[in-house]
């Protein structure tokens, strides 16, 4: 099966918001806590660096996760691939 360069600029589209939140995703999870300890210097209501651990990057998953089902349902519509509703 040949690709139209619709579908390629649509495939395009999926690998660039899949990177983009892949990146979010790996700060989340691995830089922050590399740099936990200094993070930790900084007190709002607790340490930063144990917030971010215990809670903050929970939430930045679930944001991630919103985020590409929501724009991924933006893109299947306007590239006419969306699933059809009852």
């Amino acid at each position: 099966m040949q690709l139209t360069e619709k579908h390629k600029q649509y495939w395009r589209r999926n690998q660039a918001l899949t990177a983009g939140l892949l990146t979010i995703w790996f700060v989340a999870t691995f830089v922050v806590s590399w740099f936990a300890r200094e993070l930790n210097e900084i007190i709002i209501i607790g340490p930063v660096g144990f917030y971010m651990g215990a809670q903050g990057a929970l939430i930045i998953y679930v944001l991630i996760i919103w985020f590409y089902a929501r724009r991924m349902n933006q893109l299947d519509k306007t590239y006419g691939v969306a699933e059809e509703e009852d």
